[in-house]
């Protein structure tokens, strides 16, 4: 059961990673801030391989081509899902792109039964089911449930970035699985240097041709920027560690337990309160939870 300690990890630092990435990006445009998580995690995550490889005295494990065809269509897919999230944000606001981009478990399980041979227990579909709709009972507005289901260009965007979001989970652990003869822990963080390093790449190329200023916008912000980057390395780590140990529809589902707990800060540090049927939501996900980890247990 560490995959759930991973999990929980890379779920906290994920809320702070995307809090500084709002600051962030208020200062220098939502593209300069989206990529933070990648071009300025790059570092951190080398540096996790090689204090790794230093402490255990391991050799870098082989990287063959199986595991570097999976990474880069991660890597490229969670690029294309961040885009089309950000797409979502702006045609439909934050509430209703929460809800499509947060179908993702229900596409991993599939994903992962499709691509990868990954098989849920009943008990787990169950949960993923039920965690999903506390999602959308949780994330859901006054007046928003007309609107969830007839603005179809923003369901397309949305639950296409989700679906794109499940396939980088599924192929960032094929990628994990494709790699012989090193440990779990190894060969995750092994792939998240590999997968980080694409996505920057990639990342590093567009902007030098098409937006110059998001890229360079964030350096001056340097402080904010590497605490992001370092935020996300962590996060991904823990989600890569997670996958190298359970199905990613397993990860992704914990790792929605993030809602409550967000609540829970926000009243802590705000004193701002949810809203009766947020309260509902939270509920739900907390018993799916709980129903996904029993049925791992069991």
């Amino acid at each position: 059961m560490l995959w759930v300690v991973a999990t929980l990890l890379a779920a906290t630092a994920q809320v702070f990673r995307n809090s500084l990435q709002a600051r962030l990006s208020e200062k220098v445009g939502t593209l300069g801030g989206t990529q933070v998580r990648f071009v300025y995690g790059v570092p951190f995550a080398v540096l996790f391989l090689l204090l790794l490889l230093v402490a255990t005295g391991a050799g870098l494990p082989e990287i063959p081509i199986e595991a570097l065809g999976w990474a880069t269509l991660g890597a490229v897919s969670q690029i294309a899902a961040t885009f089309l999230m950000l797409v979502t944000m702006r045609r439909a606001g934050f509430g209703l792109a929460y809800i499509y981009i947060k179908t993702e478990p229900v596409t991993v399980g599939l994903l992962g039964l499709a691509l990868i041979g990954d098989r849920l227990p009943a008990l787990g579909w169950v949960a993923v089911v039920i965690v999903t709709l506390g999602v959308i009972i949780a994330s859901i507005r006054p007046g928003d449930a007309g609107r969830l289901i007839s603005e179809r260009a923003s369901i397309f965007a949305g639950i296409g970035g989700g679906a794109l979001f499940g396939l980088s989970a599924i192929a960032f652990r094929g990628a994990i699985q494709a790699i012989p003869e090193a440990d779990y822990f190894l060969r995750a963080i092994t792939i998240l240097a590999v997968s980080l390093s694409i996505q920057s790449a990639i990342l590093l190329v567009w902007f030098a041709f098409r937006n110059r200023e998001a890229f360079f916008g964030p350096l001056r912000e340097w402080r904010l920027s590497v605490t992001a980057g370092f935020l996300g390395a962590l996060a991904s780590a823990g989600w890569f560690v997670g996958f190298s140990l359970t199905a990613a529809a397993n990860v992704r589902t914990l790792a929605l337990i993030e809602m409550p707990l967000v609540a829970l800060v926000s009243r802590w540090m705000h004193g701002t309160w949810a809203r009766p049927t947020e309260w509902a939501g939270y509920v739900l996900i907390t018993l799916g939870v709980g129903l996904l980890l029993f049925a791992e247990a069991a």
